[in-house]
């Protein structure tokens, strides 16, 4: 009796253990991020090889998110300077070449985050044609704007089926993962009032150029809904945050950075505060 009595136990012991241990496989979230340099940290400590040229840190978003779920286990293969075709194809940058994004996903992706569009649109070239020597007129606006059709509005406008196309390719490689769509941090102050020189935009072409960053976020959120995906609005929690305010309360830096970050980029604090919004809703959505 006794030695059927310690066989039972033992096999009870055996069975408990495979359900602990299939449990904490359950539970392990295979986590792929995706994106431009608002997803990689350029500048940021501390700074990746793997390529250098991607300006990846191991303090973005990504990373700070993996950190805070519970048994995540996380590819990081965003890109400074990637646009939606470097989902599929691979992206030179110094020190080598970044593989094609999506090839990171396969049937076990439980979940991903992507930021992407910036570049779509031509972000850095509009960032630097709209800079002006001096606070006057609207010399943003001039370039952009011309005979009623405004040229980045159409880029926008055009960026749309392309980001959609990239969503289509996570749904086709990760079937079973979640998605999530992020937008982009405010960058100039939402009121419209401009901070020159520390941002170099105009009075006259800064209320502009948040209507174009908002036009950016809301053609993500259209395409979000649109693919079944989650967008995750970063701009509105980021309002008071912008590059207009002192280091100690700015999430995106301005052209001179103070705070370790690329020009008009996110900071230390940028990220965590999208890492924050983004594991709110993983967590939203059972993760």
């Amino acid at each position: 009796m006794s030695v059927l009595g310690g066989r039972v136990r033992l096999g009870l012991a055996r069975r408990v253990v495979v359900i602990a241990v299939a449990a904490l496989a359950t539970g392990c979230v295979n986590y792929v991020a995706l994106g431009d340099s608002y997803t990689a940290g350029p500048l940021i400590p501390v700074q990746q090889s793997d390529p250098a040229g991607c300006l990846r840190s191991d303090h973005n978003y990504p990373h700070l998110v993996a950190s805070s779920l519970d048994g995540a286990v996380l590819r990081d293969v965003s890109c400074s300077g990637a646009t939606t075709g470097d989902m599929t194809t691979a992206q030179s940058v110094s020190g080598g070449s970044n593989p094609p994004q999506l090839d990171a996903l396969g049937s076990d992706t439980d979940a991903v985050s992507l930021t992407i569009g910036g570049n779509d649109i031509g972000f850095v070239t509009i960032a630097e044609n709209c800079s002006s020597p001096v606070n006057s007129g609207t010399p943003c606006q001039d370039k952009y704007v011309k005979n009623g059709v405004d040229s980045v509005a159409v880029a926008i406008s055009a960026a749309a089926p392309k980001v959609a196309a990239v969503v289509q390719g996570i749904h086709d490689r990760a079937p079973h993962a979640k998605v999530f769509l992020l937008g982009y941090l405010d960058i100039l102050r939402d009121d419209g009032v401009g901070c020159y020189p520390q941002m170099p935009i105009t009075d006259g072409d800064v209320p502009y150029l948040r209507d174009k960053e908002k036009q950016l976020n809301a053609m993500l959120q259209w395409v979000a809904a649109a693919k079944g995906v989650v967008y995750v609005d970063t701009y509105a929690p980021s309002i008071g945050h912008d590059a207009c305010q002192l280091p100690t309360v700015r999430w995106v830096e301005p052209v001179v950075p103070v705070n370790p970050a690329a020009p008009i980029h996110p900071n230390q604090a940028g990220m965590q505060a999208t890492a924050t919004m983004l594991t709110a809703a993983m967590h939203q959505h059972g993760l």
